[in-house]
Order: C-alpha cells, then sequence, then structure tokens
C-alpha cells in the first residue's frame, strides 16, 4: 500500500509537471501540427531516467521506497508515451503518413538517446 501512495503522489507531480511544460511549449510554438509538446516531454524524460538511473547505480543510493516514488511516480507521470502514441495515431488518421513515421522514429531513437546520454553524464557527476 505505501508503494502505490508513493507512485501515486510522485504521478500527480509529473503529470502536472508534464501539463505545465506542454503547455508553454504549445504557446511558444503558436501550437504546431507536429505534437512538439509530447515530444520534447518524452525526450527530456528519457534523459532524466538515464541520467538517474546512472546516478543511483553508480554515485546515489535510492531507497526503494525513493525509486518508486521519482522513476514510477513522477518520470511516469510526466514521460507522455501514450499520449504519444494517441497523437501518432491521430496523425495516421488524419492521413499525415510522413508526420507520424517521423514523430514514431524521432521520439523512439532520440528516447534511447536521451536514457544513453543521462547515464552517460551520470558518469561524471
Amino acid at each position: 500500500m505505501k508503494g502505490l501512495f508513493l507512485a501515486g503522489m510522485g504521478g500527480f507531480f509529473g503529470t502536472c509537471l508534464r501539463y505545465l511544460f506542454n503547455t508553454v511549449i504549445y504557446r511558444l510554438l503558436s501550437y504546431p501540427t507536429f505534437p512538439y509538446g509530447t515530444f520534447i516531454i518524452n525526450v527530456l524524460g528519457c534523459l532524466v531516467i538515464g541520467l538517474l538511473s546512472g546516478l543511483a547505480e553508480n554515485r546515489l543510493s535510492f531507497t526503494p521506497e525513493l525509486r518508486i516514488f521519482i522513476f514510477i511516480g513522477i518520470l511516469g507521470g510526466f514521460t507522455t508515451f501514450s499520449t504519444f502514441g494517441y497523437e501518432t495515431f491521430g496523425l495516421i488518421r488524419d492521413g499525415q503518413f510522413l508526420l507520424a513515421a517521423t514523430n514514431a522514429i524521432l521520439q523512439v531513437c532520440l528516447g534511447i538517446v536521451g536514457v544513453w546520454l543521462g547515464y552517460y553524464f551520470s558518469r561524471s557527476l
């Protein structure tokens, strides 16, 4: 029950952060047709999870409770993979096949690169 509470509280904060980031990004970009908000949030979330997981393995000691709160809760609420799927499907549904493919390829590839970079940077901290 404690883990569920920690994941839920972290998810609340992560979701609020995602909402704020997404709102700012779309206002700055004048609401473009490409889902830049989700794209930026997913890549940033992957970078952060890579950095923190690398730090947790090499430098810092994260308790199981802190891991649940941060990794499952905050970052799980912040990253938007389900929204990514929905938005990509919407592009496909609207006949925007090139944008859908670009969105999927860039988010997956740069997300993996973000995790690797975060992990790599964690070793130099």
